[in-house]
């Protein structure tokens, strides 16, 4: 994990602190967190449920923005928060077209993970990695193969949909 990633995951613990429950770190950030190899980290992914959203958009002082449709992911509301040196992705109500069809992404598992003194959440070896199978992308393929390299192995039911 690079140093400026781990003070960007510093930084959200930090914001996250008032917010007990429903939010995770998702992507590339997640497997890091893991301890596993996840190349380059552009940006971390914040998933927080839309119940959340309009407090956790206040407190890290962003506004929702209206991103063009992507074939694969849409979010209700999606902010970037730019003061950490890694971009934090903000995403509520965050949906998956899985063959055709939208998907709410609602993990089911939450591991506690902490770096240094900053607490975070991701979700589990299993769900997260049938998580990045879903997305299906190229790039996820790298983080796909390290993940079952360190004995992840998928979840039966998809838990992430």
């Amino acid at each position: 994990m690079t140093p400026e990633l781990r003070a960007t995951l510093q930084n959200v613990a930090r914001a996250m602190v008032p917010f007990l429950e429903g939010w995770w770190i998702i992507g590339s950030a997640a497997v890091a967190l893991q301890g596993i190899e996840a190349g380059r980290v552009n940006d971390v992914d914040l998933l927080v449920d839309p119940s959340l959203a309009p407090a956790v958009v206040e407190r890290l002082g962003v506004s929702p923005l209206t991103l063009p449709p992507d074939p694969l992911f849409r979010s209700a509301i999606f902010a970037r928060w730019d003061v950490p040196s890694v971009p934090v992705e903000m995403m509520a109500g965050f949906e998956l077209s899985v063959g055709g069809v939208w998907r709410p992404v609602e993990p089911q598992s939450r591991e506690w993970i902490v770096i240094d003194d900053a607490a975070l959440f991701v979700p589990d070896r299993p769900e997260l990695l049938s998580l990045l199978r879903l997305f299906g992308r190229p790039k996820e393929g790298p983080r796909i193969a390290a993940m079952e390299r360190a004995g992840a192995t998928p979840s039966q039911a998809s838990p992430a949909l």
